[in-house]
């Protein structure tokens, strides 16, 4: 769709239905999976029509971003409906607001967690989808700034899942930080509403030619396995299954030496770190339970992996939308297991699968099994709509501060998606941070409590610790 300065104001809006994997999300987002958050907390100031002006250039360079949902009940159907302006606006919180929303949701746990990380889980259960309106249609990009105190703020960057995964929000960020880096210009959008404003299409148009082929008793053969392995895997004990969920997060942290030793042992060992984490928590949960060490049980995990290399055409690093596929593995798994040898397992499974292009052949069946979950939570364990233990993403990120942080006065970001709809018990979202390990752990609260999961996420750092020494 191009767009001349002479045309914007009487262009159409562009449409176009979402695709089977957004329509997944599409479903699950107002059930609570699927709100992408990044938080960034500052300790210089942002003046509004700046921040603004500069979310807006992201919109006409990514018009998915600029685009609203909308639903038609007729159809049970999504809709992306892009307007040819960029229409995002700042909401701002002065510190009287911020400490009102921090007293009202989280009254018990101010003193004990920082206002940034309440913020951030503020915005994981800030949810825009909540309850789809066919009279309206809804944004699917928000932004807020919070004042903390005097000479701190959080920006909050809140995404629907389906028009943004972890690397396109990752993408975003670091275009965000080099328009906020380049300090304040006069020039506005305006002068930017002359390019060519490609809409991305839904990651089924991209799959390589015969890669996502499935003869039909194949699909039914997988269909069957996958439902009948996820009557008998085990979850992590639940504490409260009747009470309202919403997300938590716990932050994994690790000095620089631990953390190098880990990475340094994954690349001897030729494994990935998303296998070493999701092997931790498989020990961890088992050793939650305080069951005998010769008891067997079965744990499911979901390996998330960014397709954009490998599609046709091949999509590049910051080509916004959704464009990661899910392999999800099962693993048996008793007291007393080396975290290496179930590491390598881990890692070979999901090897396997790739090689297999399960990540094409089984996307259809694990969004059909997705949504079949989100209508029907009886099907899963106590109603938990729990999918599997724990997710992780296949690559990890690497982010080292540079100059523009300091002159943007960035301290602290985390970038992390709820879950506390249909989903894992906990998702990992590891990231490598001037060397030093700082991974994004969220969880479905109270189906968990903090408590319980904080303890976990300690067994979890103890297990690396000790099986790297």
């Amino acid at each position: 769709m191009s767009l001349s300065p002479h045309s914007v104001d009487e262009a159409e809006p562009k449409i176009r239905p979402a695709g089977t994997t957004e329509l997944s999300w599409c479903k699950a987002v107002p059930g609570g999976t699927g709100i992408t958050v990044l938080a960034l907390l500052l300790s210089k100031p942002l003046e509004i029509p700046f921040l603004q002006n500069a979310l807006r250039k992201l919109q006409i360079s990514h018009p998915i971003i600029n685009s609203k949902l909308r639903y038609d009940p007729a159809s049970n159907s999504f809709s992306y409906v892009i307007p040819p302006t960029p229409h995002i606006q700042v909401q701002p919180f002065d510190l009287p607001s911020t400490s009102q929303i921090l007293q009202n949701h989280f009254p018990d746990e101010s003193d004990s967690v920082s206002p940034f990380h309440l913020i951030l889980e503020h915005e994981l259960n800030t949810n825009s989808w909540q309850n789809p309106d066919p009279s309206s249609d809804t944004d699917v990009f928000f932004a807020s700034l919070y004042t903390l105190e005097k000479s701190k703020w959080v920006l909050a960057l809140r995404l629907h899942t389906s028009v943004c995964d972890r690397a396109a929000a990752l993408a975003l960020l670091k275009e965000l930080l080099g328009l906020v880096g380049k300090g304040e210009e006069e020039e506005g959008v305006e002068a930017e509403q002359g390019k060519e404003m490609e809409v991305s299409l839904g990651i089924e148009e991209y799959i390589p030619s015969g890669q996502g082929n499935k003869p039909f008793w194949a699909r039914g053969v997988d269909m069957l396995g996958y439902s009948l392995n996820s009557l008998r895997l085990s979850n992590l004990s639940f504490k409260d299954t009747e009470s309202p969920r919403m997300s938590r997060v716990i932050r994994l942290q690790m000095n620089a030496e631990d953390t190098g030793r880990i990475l340094s042992s994954c690349n001897r060992q030729e494994i990935k770190l998303c296998a070493l984490l999701a092997a931790a928590a498989l020990i961890a949960s088992h050793s939650s339970k305080g069951i005998p060490d010769d008891h067997w049980e079965k744990y499911a995990v979901v390996t998330l992996m960014d397709c954009r290399p490998i599609l046709d055409p091949v999509l590049s690093s910051d080509h916004v939308g959704f464009y990661h596929s899910a392999i999800l593995n099962t693993h048996d798994v008793k007291g007393g297991e080396n975290l290496w040898e179930l590491a390598k397992r881990v890692h070979s499974s999901f090897t396997n699968a790739k090689s297999n292009k399960k990540h094409f052949t089984d996307m259809a069946d694990l969004n059909f099994l997705m949504c079949k979950a989100i209508e029907n939570p009886s099907l899963t364990p106590s109603g938990s709509l729990r999918t599997s233990l724990v997710s992780v993403f296949e690559d990890c990120v690497i982010d080292d501060s540079n100059k523009l942080h300091q002159v943007i006065g960035l301290e602290d970001f985390v970038g992390c998606a709820s879950v506390h709809g249909v989903g894992p018990s906990i998702a990992i979202f590891d990231t490598v941070r001037d060397g030093k390990m700082d991974s994004a752990c969220v969880f479905p609260f109270p189906l968990h409590s903090r408590e319980q999961m904080q303890e976990l996420i300690d067994e979890m750092k103890r297990i690396l610790l000790d099986g790297t020494t």
